[in-house]
């Protein structure tokens, strides 16, 4: 210990201690118990309550989920491995509650990223702070995109393993990018690992270029061989999400669809993805990125009202509209009016001292980095753009990997809020910290002036030429009247423009302002009045205190709740789900009528639910809602062969209480059907739902399945569910003559394995969404496991991906202990 140096820890335990006070005082509720009321998160409790309350009869969770959508794979909900590595996240987050835990685990991953380039430590603090307070994360958390944002603040740190590599520190760099990448892999948001690893690539090829230039063939081979192999490690250490998502997917609405419903007009397609203008809903307008620097210029959130607008009310009033009237009419309408149509919980906002630096960086920093970075930003900020850069995205969405499995492209704006602020960072260290830097800065001036003006100039520009005019204004006039350029919508709508040219201008005016600061700060270093180091914390405090500020509009402590309060308010049961829960059979289903029944997970916390709530669903279940369930009035033999014994009616005006209804037509858990109508494609079967009897009728599509011999009626037969778990079913049966069984289980072939008697056995699809099989005459055990081998594979490789681990972080120890050593040598 006598070699130890404090003088090396001790800034990296104060920016430890900035990080964990920050994230602290701005989550403070955290600290008194209280949790966030997060909509995705309730919801997602309502989907996982199934498999929670199966672990604790079993010790383990399923792999299928009985409550939502009449069942799917529980995968995406919940599902546990074994592993002998030990949890180094939670430590990474010293164990701090959420949301300060995804903070704090921000910074720190950004941190060890400005390390690993060399970056003096405060400079380190203000970009990791910077990049884990961006608008953004505090967004996405209240919404309770969880997986999300842990996935997203691992992406620093993966980078820097990468960068460790490139720059032939190679044991480590491997020891990290295998460490985070399985960590950022593990929380399970493909979208957020997708765009991510597409930004590293595109610097690796920078990297690759420049090596090739160079000739530096070995360095190639060894660096791309190592990245390739953390990745390996990556991969099977993930393998069980990865395998079961991967065979999962290609069952859901993101596989692609056989089917297209457009009312009551079916037809035939065959698209291997989402369709094109559902994967490019959410996609932001070009200028929207605007929100980088001044995030009010396109109103916030869609849930932000003019309410609080007195611009747009005075506005109104000047055109003779009653001042009480204007205001209630502005406490209805939305501030935001940018190019998300579908609406957004607010904007991208970066910081107003990063962006700027971060341009600064294009001009100062020397590093072919810089370049490398710029090309990932770009191209990430085009894909946000969506449906408003067509001829690029349509490119992507029909050639490049995976890109037609998401939606959402607006969410490719992670890749600024990382890049950003790393540019700020190396060009703050460029300026301060190198031998030459001051003098550089001076030569530099000149053109660090034309850049800012120039942005100035373009954010000008668009005021000018800007008609403000937003999404919800056709609404507003073919509500109120004035399409022809009169009446009330029309006053309305030339209100609302004035008040976004408002808003637009006090945008311009923030970035004249943050120019006029930064620039004014680095003058005074050109001309020797300020020292480094405290114009760097004053860029700290102004671009971090500028943040909070921003955040604390989207998650302050009226989110917060008390852990009683919050249990209470979501998952008591009402007295209709009383009622219910009363009925002890271990097979029937609830179908909840509320208006968003397809996308509430509540009803399954307490029931098997014909409903639901789940990003990706599978395909045939969306074909029955799409063809059959959203149907009024109600197509009640596809509600009885879906067992549904109880139908939730929601509370009325006259009736404040939600009501149950008893179906007794119900079919139960299987039942021998009398005949079999054949059916040529997906089409025709669809379309036999609308009038068919399911007690006597199974649908097969002949072209997928073949025709299937026709049962012998025996009205003596019977079929009984003797078990129903999870993951494994059993029935007995009994008849004098060969029957068809129809079984109220969703059909899902992959694991699904049929057995009658222990021994193997086909089934087929039988009216769209169930499962059907023909039985022998005579008494019989009818078997029906679910054994996904994609789970059983994950498990082996996950843990030869353990050992793949620990041996890379030992040896990524070893090499920083001779490393060390070589230099004390010295």
């Amino acid at each position: 210990m006598k070699n130890f140096s404090w003088k090396k820890v001790v800034p990296h335990l104060i920016a430890i201690g900035i990080f964990l006070v920050v994230a602290l005082i701005y989550c403070r509720p955290a600290l008194e118990g209280k949790v966030l009321q997060q909509n995705d998160i309730v919801h997602w409790k309502g989907m996982a309550q199934n498999s929670f309350a199966y672990k604790e009869r079993t010790g383990h969770f399923p792999l299928w989920n009985t409550t939502l959508f009449g069942g799917m794979p529980a995968y995406q909900i919940a599902l546990e491995g074994k592993a002998i590595m030990p949890n180094l996240h939670s430590a990474a987050t010293l164990w701090l509650p959420a949301p300060a835990a995804f903070f704090f685990f921000a910074c720190i991953c950004f941190y060890v990223l400005t390390q690993v380039l060399g970056i003096q430590y405060v400079i380190g603090i203000l970009a990791s702070l910077g990049f884990a307070y961006a608008s953004y994360d505090p967004v996405i958390i209240v919404a309770g995109h969880e997986s999300k944002m842990w996935a997203m603040a691992c992406m620093p740190a993966v980078l820097a393993g990468l960068l460790l590599i490139y720059n032939k520190r190679y044991l480590v760099g491997l020891a990290l990018t295998a460490l985070t990448a399985t960590w950022q892999i593990g929380f399970n948001h493909p979208q957020v690992s997708y765009y991510f690893f597409i930004a590293a690539g595109i610097i690796t090829l920078g990297f690759l270029v420049q090596w090739i230039r160079a000739k530096e063939w070995k360095h190639l081979v060894v660096s791309l061989s190592l990245a390739l192999f953390a990745g390996f490690i990556a991969f099977a250490n993930t393998s069980m999400t990865l395998l079961t998502t991967q065979e999962y997917a290609k069952y859901t609405m993101r596989g692609g669809k056989q089917i297209d419903i457009q009312g009551s007009e079916i037809k035939k397609v065959n698209t291997k993805g989402l369709d094109l203008d559902y994967a490019f809903s959410y996609s932001i307008g070009k200028d929207e990125i605007l929100t980088f620097i001044a995030p009010n210029v396109f109103g916030g959130g869609s849930s932000e009202s003019m309410g609080d607008d007195q611009h747009f009310i005075d506005a109104l009033v000047k055109k003779d509209v009653p001042e009480q009237s204007a205001m209630q009419l502005a406490s209805g309408l939305p501030k935001y009016w940018g190019g998300i149509s579908e609406g957004t919980s607010g904007p991208v906002y970066l910081g107003g001292v990063v962006v700027l630096l971060a341009l600064i960086a294009l001009v100062v920093v020397k590093q072919p980095l810089r370049w490398y970075i710029l090309a990932a930003a770009v191209f990430t900020i085009f894909i946000a753009w969506g449906k408003y850069f067509a001829g690029f995205n349509t490119i992507l969405y029909n050639y490049l990997p995976l890109f037609n499995k998401f939606r959402a492209p607006s969410m490719a704006l992670i890749i600024p809020q990382l890049l950003f602020p790393l540019l700020a960072a190396m060009a703050l260290q460029e300026i301060f910290f190198t031998a030459d830097g001051a003098e550089r800065l001076k030569k530099s001036f000149k053109p660090i002036l034309y850049v800012i003006g120039g942005l100035i100039a373009l954010v000008g520009i668009l005021y000018l030429f800007n008609d403000f005019s937003g999404g919800i204004d056709d609404e507003i006039l073919k509500a109120y009247g004035g399409d022809g350029g009169g009446g009330a919508g029309r006053t309305i709508v030339s209100a609302l423009q004035e008040s976004r040219k408002a808003m637009f201008l006090s945008g311009l005016g923030r970035v004249i302002f943050f120019a006029a600061l930064v620039t004014g700060l680095l003058f005074l270093y050109i001309r020797k009045a300020i020292q480094p180091v405290v114009a760097v914390v004053i860029f700290l405090l102004i671009n971090t205190i500028d943040l909070l500020i921003v955040d604390s509009k989207y998650l302050n402590s009226d989110h917060f709740v008390d852990k009683e309060d919050y249990t209470s308010s979501n998952f008591t049961p009402s007295a209709a789900n009383t009622a219910i829960l009363q009925d002890k059979d271990p097979h029937y289903r609830v179908y909840n009528l509320a208006p968003d029944r397809f996308s509430d997970a509540i009803t399954s916390y307490f029931h098997r639910s014909v409903g639901g709530y789940h990003a990706a669903k599978l395909a045939i279940y969306q074909d029955l809602i799409a063809g059959q369930l959203s149907k009024s009035p109600l197509n009640m033999a596809v509600l009885n062969m879906l067992d549904t014994r109880y139908f939730i009616i929601p509370a009325q005006q006259q009736r404040p209480t939600p009501m149950v209804e008893k179906n007794d037509g119900a079919l139960g858990a299987a039942w021998f059907v009398k005949g079999i109508r054949s059916v040529n494609g997906p089409v025709e079967e669809m379309k036999a739902l609308d009038k068919f009897n399911p007690q006597d009728t199974a649908i097969v599509d002949k072209s997928a399945f073949g025709v299937t011999d026709a049962p012998v009626y025996d009205s003596a037969a019977s079929i009984s569910l003797v078990k129903y778990d999870n993951d494994a079913i059993q029935y007995n049966t009994q008849s004098a003559s060969k029957q068809f069984a129809v079984f109220s289980e969703i059909y899902y072939p992959a694991g699904w394995n049929a057995y009658i008697d222990g021994q193997k056995a086909p089934y087929v699809k039988a009216n769209y969404v169930l499962r059907g099989m023909a039985i022998p005459a005579g008494k019989h055990t009818i078997d029906f496991r679910f054994e996904p081998q994609s789970f059983k594979t994950g498990q082996t490789l996950v843990y030869v991906g353990n050992i793949l681990l620990l041996l890379s972080l030992a040896l990524g120890v070893f090499a920083i202990w001779k490393q060390n050593k070589k230099e004390k040598a010295i």
